[in-house]
């Protein structure tokens, strides 16, 4: 079952909050998340899964920013969520999507228990011009049922900023 956008306002402060809410960004079942005004860009020709791989931080104008197809863009959203009782996914906005942006490749779906920032994984079919402060995607919750553990200390848990990817870690582990 998914939460409608009443019953997400309801639960703020209770099973999940959203920080800043917004009601004008309350959607009948999702809510409505910003992008963030800093994009990382894999510096590196090659990613390797055992390295922390170099990167390069662009600042997002107000006049906009012009990604490119063949690139893979990590933005953040501004708002900053914590889900306790639910189970948040993230989506593309349809408007969005009819310019061919994704804003993730893989990793719409969350953990009970996280808080943060969501990292976004965007790449573009065609070029497109971005602004900060855009609704970029929306978050909506489903119903858990059963007994549950949550996510916590994860390598991603309170992120506040755009975070690059952590794989590396868990391959460390599995090396030692």
């Amino acid at each position: 079952m998914i939460l409608s956008g009443r019953e997400i306002k309801r639960q703020l402060g209770k099973g999940l909050n959203i920080y800043p809410f917004r009601e004008e960004q309350l959607n009948p079942n999702s809510y409505n998340l910003k992008l963030g005004n800093e994009l990382l860009v894999y510096i590196e020709p090659v990613l390797d899964l055992k390295e922390d791989n170099k990167y390069r931080l662009i600042s997002i104008p107000t006049t906009g920013c012009l990604l490119l197809p063949g690139e893979l863009y990590l933005g953040s959203t501004i708002e900053r969520t914590e889900t306790n009782n639910f189970v948040p996914m993230l989506e593309g906005r349809s408007s969005l999507g009819r310019l061919g942006l994704s804003i993730h490749i893989t990793a719409g779906f969350g953990d009970i228990g996280f808080k943060g920032r969501w990292t976004l994984e965007m790449s573009v079919v065609k070029p497109v011009i971005i602004y900060p402060g855009i609704e970029i995607c929306q978050i909506y919750y489903h119903c858990i049922q059963g007994k549950h553990f949550s996510y916590n200390g994860g390598k991603y848990q309170d992120s506040y900023k755009v975070e690059s990817s952590k794989m590396f870690q868990e391959l460390q582990k599995i090396k030692n």
